[in-house]
């Protein structure tokens, strides 16, 4: 007899729809709520999940954060709920808003790391 096993992880975006200021950027942007798991597999076939985990992605400059388990069982069961910022910790720390700076020569505006204008050549402040 020949029986096939395995384990592996996976992912599932959930449905949930809040639009929010982002605490790390300061933009205006959408939680994008998905699930991790465990799962083993039986002739490639999904039989148990374990090891739930939420996590919360910012749409706007992409930081991750951990959402608390209990509202993140919620949101997978189809539930309206919103999210709170003490739902959340952050796992991973997304690019932060740039400052846009402006040459005071010619007025070009840019938010690059330049130390000089690319357009004229004078000093950035």
């Amino acid at each position: 007899m020949f029986l096939m096993i395995g384990v592996t992880q996976g992912r599932k975006d959930l449905n949930h729809d809040q639009l929010v200021v982002c605490a790390r950027c300061g933009q205006y942007g959408r939680y994008k709520v998905f699930m991790t798991f465990t799962q083993l597999l039986l002739f490639f076939i999904p039989c148990f999940r374990w090891g739930r985990q939420y996590y919360v992605e910012m749409s706007c400059c992409g930081t991750v954060y951990s959402l608390d388990p209990e509202v993140g069982a919620r949101i997978a069961r189809g539930e309206k709920v919103e999210i709170r910022q003490t739902d959340l910790q952050i796992a991973r720390a997304g690019r932060a808003a740039r400052m846009v700076r402006r040459c005071r020569a010619c007025g070009y505006q840019t938010d690059e790391d330049f130390a000089y204008c690319p357009k004229c050549g004078e000093p950035l402040e």
